[in-house]
């Protein structure tokens, strides 16, 4: 029954979206969320429930879907700055290059637009409010890596809401540098924040109690100490490393709705899940589908929100760029998906775990030791069965862990030791996923979308096409 009543909503929202003006706009961009990414996901639901097939998720039962390409202007494989440029303003860039066209001026990003338009506007991520994504619709900047001076245009955007990690950067990198051009010590962004309005609210519960009054609200990680120069490691925890009093996305999603619903009688709304990407340069396969169904969890709410406005709202979900060259399958035609379940922790966790194991005994410490770890933590030895050759692999690894000579694997984002990286990619083996790059690829993405103008985002199309489509049905043009 239930099934049936949202199938004729979905039905309902063809019909309503080529006459209907959205007022409230949700934008859900899945960093490095490749096809193979979703549909890794959709089959590792469907056989914990021990069938061969996909178990969907909430965004791709919406009524129209599509394909988008993301190639750039400098190179046929983007990176996020570029891809993020093009899907928050519609016009290509450079690779680095963020919020600008390639010949150097600023792009109007579509927030900006329905800012001017007296919109209510929220920009949310995983990762920190100034990394690329995010920072791509309200940021121009030569360089993506320039945090500090993203990080001012962001207090000065006027935005409504942000949430996320932290900053990646309060000060500038170099500060005797920024002293010695400047004449004064800089401020952190933090302060440069509250000086243009905004609250900080460290947590879900820190925003309960600090939203009544604000009129500027920013959303952060909670963090020992609550200084202002807590840089963190970027991200908030992955959902598969995540304890109880971490911040969510899904908090994220339910602050932002809630602060903007409640002040603005029209909003849009970004919503980045960045930290697949991340997982996905660490092709840790487990981590990143837990965050794709982290990421569903808060497209759940708009969807929520779309049933009790459903002639008004416009949701949108897509991806900036594939990351890792996913593929599911490696050799015979099975798919293993479910031994997934076996790991409890992400790939850096565990790197971070052994290194706390090594620190702490040294040269007492025994292979059984870890072996007992990677029980624990992957199934090893009881879910997960290990051949001779392959124990003898991590045992010979082991030793040069001991010895201090591991080889250390650096990704864009993470370090962790060959042990750990071995181990988890040994997990992926034999689930049978492969991985072709550590890096990004220039596969074509999914677009699902459902509601108010949703109808214009099907079939085959470029990210440059997205932030138009998108301004035509807030503006409500034919």
């Amino acid at each position: 029954m239930k099934k049936t009543i949202v199938s004729i909503l979905f039905l309902c929202a063809i019909l309503w979206g080529a006459s209907a003006q959205a007022k409230y706009v949700f934008y859900f961009i899945g960093d490095g969320m490749g096809q193979n990414q979703v549909l890794a996901t959709e089959m590792y639901l469907a056989e914990l429930q021990g069938k061969i097939g996909t178990q969907p998720l909430c965004f791709t039962q919406f009524p129209v879907t599509g394909q988008c390409t993301t190639f750039s202007t400098s190179n046929g494989i983007t990176d996020s700055s570029a891809a993020g440029t093009a899907l928050a303003s519609g016009e290509k860039t450079k690779n680095s290059t963020l919020g600008l066209r390639p010949d150097g001026k600023p792009v109007y990003t579509i927030a900006e637009r329905l800012r001017d338009k007296g919109w209510g506007v929220g920009i949310t991520t995983s990762v920190s409010i100034d990394h690329a994504t995010p920072a791509a619709f309200y940021a121009h900047v030569d360089k993506r890596n320039q945090y500090y001076e993203i990080g001012t245009q962001l207090a000065q955007s006027g935005f409504h809401f942000f949430g996320g990690a932290t900053f990646y950067q309060p000060y500038p990198k170099d500060k005797d540098k920024w002293v010695k051009e400047t004449g004064k010590e800089p401020e952190s962004l933090y302060e440069i924040c509250r000086d243009s309005g905004y609250t900080f609210a460290r947590g879900y519960e820190n925003y309960q109690n600090s939203k009544d009054g604000s009129d500027k609200m920013i959303l952060i990680q909670p963090h020992e100490g609550l200084t202002d120069d807590y840089k963190g490691n970027g991200m908030i925890p992955y959902l598969i490393d995540r304890k109880a009093d971490d911040l969510s996305l899904t908090q994220i999603t339910e602050a932002a709705i809630d602060f903007l619903s409640t002040r603005h009688d029209r909003f849009f709304l970004m919503v980045e899940g960045g930290a697949i990407d991340w997982a996905c340069h660490s092709n840790d396969a487990a981590t990143a589908i837990h965050d794709v169904i982290d990421f569903d969890n808060a497209i759940r709410l708009a969807f929520e929100f779309y049933l009790q406005h459903p002639s008004e709202t416009l949701i949108i979900v897509t991806a900036d760029h594939e990351t890792g060259g996913m593929a599911l399958g490696n050799s015979d035609y099975n798919l293993r998906l479910q031994l997934l379940q076996h790991q409890k922790l992400s790939v850096g966790e565990l790197s971070g775990r052994l290194k706390q194991l090594h620190s702490s005994q040294g040269k007492k410490l025994q292979w059984q030791t870890v072996r007992q770890l990677f029980t624990d933590q992957l199934g090893f030895y009881t879910n997960v069965q290990i051949s001779p050759e392959e124990d003898k692999t991590m045992q010979k690894q082991f030793k040069q862990l001991k010895k201090g000579k591991a080889k250390q694997i650096k990704t864009l984002y993470k370090q962790f030791d060959g042990l750990s990286a071995y181990a988890v990619a040994l997990l992926n083996k034999k689930a049978k996923i492969g991985w072709t790059t550590g890096s990004h690829s220039a596969a074509a993405v999914g677009v699902w979308a459902v509601g108010a103008g949703a109808e214009r985002f099907t079939g085959w199309q470029d990210d440059t096409q997205i932030a138009p489509k998108i301004i035509m049905a807030a503006e409500g043009q034919k």
